[in-house]
């Protein structure tokens, strides 16, 4: 499908070649820069927003041999072979229309006696001249002087940023784009304005980019068109045999050590190709890498080579690289792809160990094409479990279940049966959501275990479990002896720094919980790259509780680094951490932003458990923006797979619905569903979550819960909890100078919108106190940290910005009007009769002086303040 390419501007560029069209320094401009960068398309549209009499021409090899043969036609037949006689003769015909602007694209393809005049008109000044040049080429002299003297303006086109090249490709989806595919596009076309279109183009056909959640997708390899492919393999064919044969085997193995490849292929082809500029060598520490200097030749070489080729090729550099060290995991990795596909045999070990590699890097469409190399070389239990665990990430949770299922666990020793466990119970618990079942396997392993590092590592499993059940205090039990062991494994360690880590933040004993995650951190090297997401977040969330909001976002941006194709899940796993931090932050619509990103590159069954969390932090932000609508719709997908396995949620649910009630306007309900999470979260032991859903209320006027929070200021570790505690003690005595305080409080934690709804009501309390000075201090910081927000929408900040003469009720039910629910409506969602609605209605539109429904809900959706304080 066709599809229009919309034009990325270039505005200091463009400016600066019109000055040079139009100015008296220069008599034009030449762009300089690769070929695709995108010279000729700025070149037309400068001299499209000039104007005036334009004449273009292009260069090209089979006229370079033909004198004057670009402005051949404008001269028409002339028999005279005199090259002054030809050239004056091209120069009348040029001028012929009075002062032209002569378009030259390709410029350095042009003969002698083409630059000869070209030159000649810049001296002289008869014409404007814009030209274009391809770098790294031989120009002709005159060309060269046309910059070089000072005649025209020399604008040097480098490629685009990231930032343009998402700009134009999500111009010409009509959609967001990943991140983690700008990141691979951009490496790819390394901003080449043609290359980033062919790729683009190609993935389209290719089906490989796809649009999930609203969200554009690469997933696998980029693919280029035939068309990119056919002007790339023009340079191609101009390469000598020996850079071929340089390139053929850099395309299964880069980078490539400098010394093997030249053991291969020899010193003059490796040094020709890099003269020619196909590859460059970089520095990695003490050791000489080669690359193609641009990743797309690869494509293009690959595409040249027929299966057999390329077996060969995959099995010479196997041979070599075989009998070298392997120093570390990508060492590995790079063998085993490469004994794959190749006409030699390798053994088990190898793709077993690289399966290991690849899903410890999160690299999972990698790792399950080693571990099922592994199974069909008659791999054991091993194998199966590494495929399996492969598997239940990337969704084929089924698969992953049969996989293991097949084997007898009498039939296995101790360290063969906590390997299969764990992951059997894994993907039953958190991909299948099947809690009944994860139990009866858990309990069928540890009671055939005996050896004390076995035992812990089960205990480590069955913490991890209990947390998400919701069971606290019994994680915190089997978590802590796995904690205190010297001699523990690295996965028991691991799964109790998880399970035991989150029930400590959930508890609100975030200090205990960043003492389990530095005790993960000495062994998270051991831990595959996606589980390392779970001890992670349960330490973004003790740091969050506990109101260290930058270590959380440090904490956050530390997760992974990402460098291949098949690490998307990783990536997202690493988006709900930072999504988590924006909404801690008030960062709103970058809390949108990752969070629907995540969700988009997570919608695969392996991942529904950590869906979770992620739309439920998304529902906050959708709250907090006023976009209600949206919150109801997370919520409601959060909570479509719940069940046992996600019992640790329920308390966060309930106060998600207090919020997107808030976001309705439905105050009283939302006081309602946010005390409702407290006692919840109380029940179960959460009090950090207990203290969130409290001071929520707090936010939303509640002037009942100061006792409580006071109480668990003194149980709930970090500063946060403090600020919450004193702010709800200013809400109940309406106390207006407490609120100003609150407000600078969790503007110096980071909190912005408890900041931001301490400022609102604070500037209410100075309304009610008759401080025009304050009120007005107030509302200020109050709008100024809603717009540092994202413009966030809360109750207090609604109220303070339209400071009507209603009861809070008459407030709720006027909000639900300009909702355009009916009196029904109304009566059904506040629980009360039509009649009571049609009181408030009555007295409301006389307080605002307003005759009807229309009026009311005009003047609400319209923020007029009428000066007057509510009661």
């Amino acid at each position: 499908m066709a599809r229009n390419w919309p034009m990325v501007e270039r505005v200091s560029e463009l400016e600066s070649i019109r000055d040079a069209l139009t100015g008296e320094d220069f008599v034009g401009a030449v762009l300089t820069g690769d070929a695709g960068v995108g010279k000729t398309t700025l070149a037309r549209q400068a001299t499209a927003a000039v104007g005036g009499n334009v004449r273009w021409v292009a260069g090209t090899e089979s006229a370079r041999s033909i004198p004057l043969g670009v402005f051949a036609h404008m001269v028409g037949v002339y028999t005279a072979h005199d090259p002054v006689t030809f050239m004056a003769a091209a120069r009348e015909a040029l001028l012929a229309d009075g002062h032209t602007i002569i378009g030259v694209d390709d410029a350095h393809l042009l003969d002698q006696l083409s630059a000869t005049l070209l030159l000649q008109l810049a001296i002289d000044k008869a014409a404007t001249i814009v030209a274009t040049v391809r770098s790294g080429v031989q120009v002709p002299d005159a060309v060269t002087s046309l910059w070089k003297d000072g005649h025209l303006l020399r604008v040097d086109l480098q490629p685009f940023t990231q930032r343009q090249s998402v700009a134009l490709v999500e111009s010409m989806l009509g959609g967001q784009l990943e991140g983690f595919t700008a990141n691979l596009m951009w490496e790819s076309s390394g901003g080449n304005a043609l290359f980033l279109r062919h790729l683009v183009e190609g993935a389209l056909e290719a089906g490989s980019l796809r649009q999930v959640s609203g969200v554009w997708q690469l997933r696998g390899r980029a693919a280029v068109t035939s068309e990119l492919a056919a002007l790339l393999e023009d340079r191609v064919e101009q390469l000598p045999d020996p850079v071929l044969r340089v390139l053929e085997l850099l395309t299964f193995c880069e980078p490539i050590d400098l010394d093997v490849l030249c053991e291969l292929v020899g010193e003059e082809a490796v040094e020709a190709a890099e003269t020619r500029g196909v590859i460059r060598v970089v520095e990695n520490g003490h050791q000489l890498l080669v690359r193609y200097n641009h990743p797309l030749f690869g494509e293009v070489i690959r595409r040249r080579l027929g299966i057999a080729s390329a077996r060969r090729l995959r099995g010479r550099l196997y041979s070599s690289l075989r009998e070298r060290p392997i120093n570390s995991a990508s060492d590995r990795i790079r063998l085993a792809e490469l004994a794959l596909d190749s006409d030699k045999s390798a053994d088990l070990e190898l793709f077993e160990a690289a399966a290991a590699d690849a899903i410890g890097l999160a690299n999972l469409p990698l790792g399950e094409r080693f571990a099922r190399a592994a199974v069909e070389r008659r791999g054991g239990v091993e194998s199966a479990d590494l495929l399996a665990r492969a598997l239940l990430w990337q969704g084929h949770r089924i698969e992953a279940e049969r996989t293991l299922a097949s084997f007898d666990p009498d039939q296995l020793n101790e360290v063969q049966l906590a390997r299969w466990g764990s992951t059997r119970v894994s993907n039953l618990l958190w991909a299948m959501g099947d809690a009944d079942h994860a139990d009866e396997v858990l309990q069928s392993v540890r009671s055939r275990v005996k050896h004390p590092k076995i035992v812990a590592t089960l205990d480590g499993l069955a913490s991890a479990c209990a947390v998400n059940e919701n069971k606290l205090d019994e994680a915190f039990a089997l978590a802590e002896p796995v904690i205190s062991n010297a001699e523990a494994p690295p996965w028991a360690v691991w799964w109790a720094a998880f399970g035991g880590g989150l029930a400590l933040a959930l508890m609100g004993r975030g200090d205990a919980a960043r003492e389990y995650a530095a005790r993960g951190h000495q062994i998270e090297s051991e831990i595959d790259g996606l589980n390392r997401f779970m001890s992670t977040h349960a330490e973004v969330l003790a740091l969050t509780f506990t109101g260290d909001l930058d270590a959380a976002r440090r904490c956050a941006a530390g997760y992974f680094g990402y460098s291949s194709p098949g690490q998307y899940l990783a990536w997202g796993m690493s988006k709900i951490l930072q999504g988590t931090v924006d909404v801690a932050q008030g960062r709103f619509l970058d809390a949108v932003d990752n969070l629907e990103q995540a969700i988009a590159a997570l919608a695969t069954e392996g991942a529904a458990a950590w869906m979770f969390p992620a739309r439920l932090r998304l529902a906050e932000a959708y709250s907090a923006l006023g976009r209600a609508a949206e919150a109801a719709e997370s919520i409601d997908a959060a909570t479509a797979r719940g069940g046992r396995h996600s019992a640790v949620y329920e308390p966060q649910v309930e106060l998600a619905r207090a919020w997107q009630a808030a976001a309705e306007g439905t105050v009283s309900p939302a006081v309602r569903l946010a005390l409702s999470a407290a006692d919840a979260a109380a029940r179960s032991h959460q009090h950090a979550i207990e203290a969130l859903a409290l001071h929520s209320a707090a936010r939303f006027g509640d002037h009942s819960v100061a006792g409580r929070l006071a109480d668990l200021a003194a149980r709930v570790d970090g500063r946060l909890v403090q600020a919450q505690a004193r702010h709800a003690v200013a809400v109940a005595a309406h106390d207006g100078p407490g609120l100003d305080t609150a407000a600078a409080e969790f503007e110096a934690i980071g909190a912005l919108l408890s900041a931001a709804d301490a400022a609102a009501q604070a500037a209410s309390a100075h309304e009610r106190a008759g401080d025009r000075r304050r009120l007005l201090e107030s509302a200020a910081t109050a709008n100024r940290l809603a717009a540092a927000c994202g413009g966030a929408s809360t109750p207090a900040l609604k109220q303070s910005a339209q400071p009507l003469p209603l009861t809070a009720r008459e407030r709720e039910i006027a909000n639900l009007v300009a909702a355009g629910l009916s009196n029904r409506q109304i009566a059904d969602r506040l629980t009360v009769s039509v009649r009571t609605v049609e009181g408030h209605l009555y007295r409301a539109c006389i307080k605002l002086d307003v005759t009807d429904r229309e009026a009311l809900a005009e003047l609400m959706h319209g923020g007029s303040s009428l000066g007057k304080s509510g009661s």
